[in-house]
């Protein structure tokens, strides 16, 4: 079967990523902050702080939605392979996402 997940919000991701090695996951959070860093002198989207725009950029850099097999009632997901939310906003939100499971045959 499948999985779908949709994340219903823009200052989040939902991102597959190794999950052996925590430099692996900080490291592509050194690659984010280089891309999009914070308080740029041309961001005008700053209504909810400093990370308002970057969090926006960094969204629209990943995916909001995953669509995943399922295998004997289990994530079919490699050997290094783990799912994450990840936050793009410095302090903790509270994030909703919507799963759809699709029966295999």
């Amino acid at each position: 079967g499948l999985v779908h997940l949709f994340l219903q919000h823009t200052s989040a991701s939902l991102v597959i990523q190794e999950n052996a090695d925590p430099t692996a996951k900080a490291d592509l959070e050194t690659f984010l902050e280089r891309l999009a860093p914070e308080n740029e002198t041309w961001h005008t989207h700053t209504i909810e702080g400093p990370d308002d725009t970057t969090s926006h950029l960094k969204s629209a850099l990943t995916q909001a939605f995953l669509v995943l097999p399922v295998r004997n009632g289990r994530l079919a997901l490699g050997t290094w392979q783990g799912l994450y939310l990840w936050e793009h906003r410095k302090a903790p939100h509270r994030r909703k996402i919507l799963v759809t499971v699709m029966a295999g045959q």
